[in-house]
């Protein structure tokens, strides 16, 4: 868990017995418990909805509406040069 073998929880056990009493160390030990069951509920539903807000923005970001639109229909628009010239104007090579 936290690294801590069971010589080192007998050690701490004790000195929370002494330190505490033999009275309020079960009501120590069950707001404890409450406690962390607390943590542990509120940071599996931050989790899951960092995890929730991460698939939506990923469901964004992989098929907009514009793009996936464009690649569905194939269709392909002429590129116009950016400088044309009219034909008329255009002289043959002299030779």
């Amino acid at each position: 868990m936290f690294g801590i073998g069971m010589p080192e929880m007998i050690i701490i056990l004790v000195i929370a017995l002494i330190v505490i009493g033999p009275q309020k160390l079960p009501e120590l030990a069950k707001s404890l418990g409450k406690g962390l069951a607390e943590f542990k509920k509120a940071t599996d539903d931050f989790q899951k909805n960092v995890q929730e807000e991460a698939r939506k923005s990923d469901e964004k970001v992989e098929s907009p509406p514009q793009v996936a639109a464009a690649e569905q229909s194939h269709v392909t628009t002429p590129v116009q040069p950016a400088h044309s010239v009219p034909a008329d104007k255009v002289e043959s090579p002299k030779v």
